[in-house]
């Protein structure tokens, strides 16, 4: 059972996936993920800094942020990140998440159990970013990731790239971010896996007249496909309604879940997403329920302060 476990978690890998640590493919902070992810050229905002490191250089405050994700199964992952800016230097910014796994019974070939382990993983990020030029700027990110599991575990080390574009007359955004881009140092079994890369395009805008940030992003664009178009087929778009100073409302849409949780020819709400922030002095709550169909849903809490 242990050994049969282990080749299941070691790759933590998605359908279709032959990349390990795929949780770093998952959502962090319950404002990214109620707009579905699109979140590559989004401002000001601590947990930006694992979506696209170029955007520490938007942020005018140091800021602070920690979250909770109720995911199935009992499994339970958060976050934690902050960013500071030192005069002259740049924009720095620090970040952990992680994911427990939770417990499971252990048992020998003939079913007997033999007592319980545990399993989870998590990545240490240490991210820069400052301007190339006015409107332009640019980041990057350090990450460690470590994973482990009934007494095993596996190392990698990784790096994050972004740009992003302002455009402040038209109240846009253009952001690119290359994630994960790295190798394992340590690997549970005797070979090697990969990291799962993503190259991330999107873009946001606030239109005109409207109380609404826009968001449309398109994933993993380094994926291979039989077609061209076959890359374009993980985006999301999200969508802030602006209420009040205190009150924002939000919905998001990703495709890839979509797609890839259609049972037959339904697949009900599954990628669909969406969310309440309330801003109360320097504090800021946000919540997000991200829907998978017949599966169930996922809840996301964060709460964000200044500094």
């Amino acid at each position: 059972m242990l050994c049969a476990c282990l080749c299941l978690l070691a790759g933590r890998a998605g359908a279709g996936s032959n990349t390990a640590y795929s949780f770093l493919r998952a959502d962090v902070g319950a404002r990214a993920a109620a707009l579905a992810g699109s979140f590559v050229a989004v401002t000001n905002d601590p947990t930006a800094l694992f979506y696209n490191p170029a955007a520490l250089a938007t942020m005018d405050a140091h800021r602070g942020s920690a979250g909770f994700f109720k995911h199935l199964l009992d499994i339970n992952s958060g976050h934690l990140s902050y960013t500071h800016q030192f005069e002259g230097v740049g924009f720095f910014g620090a970040g952990l998440i992680y994911t427990n796994y939770g417990s499971f019974t252990e048992t020998d070939e003939s079913g007997n159990e033999r007592g319980t382990f545990r399993a989870g993983d998590m990545a240490l990020v240490i991210g820069y970013g400052n301007q190339i030029q006015e409107n332009l700027l640019w980041g990057a990110n350090v990450k460690f990731i470590y994973s482990s599991i009934a007494g095993y575990s596996s190392t990698a080390l990784a790096a994050d790239a972004g740009i992003l574009f302002l455009i402040p007359e038209s109240r846009a955004a253009l952001g690119l971010s290359v994630r994960n881009a790295g190798t394992q140092l340590s690997s549970y079994l005797s070979s090697s896996e990969l990291l799962p890369l993503d190259v991330t395009l999107g873009g946001s805008i606030i239109p005109k007249g409207l109380p609404l940030l826009l968001n449309v992003n398109f994933h993993r664009l380094n994926d291979g496909g039989s077609q061209f178009m076959d890359r374009f087929r993980a985006f999301s778009i999200g969508g802030e309604f602006t209420i009040s100073r205190v009150v924002q409302l939000r919905i998001g849409f990703d495709n890839a879940v979509r797609k890839d949780l259609k049972v037959g020819t339904s697949a009900d709400l599954a990628g669909f997403s969406g969310g309440l922030g309330i801003t109360t002095g320097e504090y800021k709550i946000d919540y997000a329920i991200s829907l998978l169909g017949k599966i169930g849903s996922l809840h996301r809490i964060s709460i964000a302060t200044t500094l």
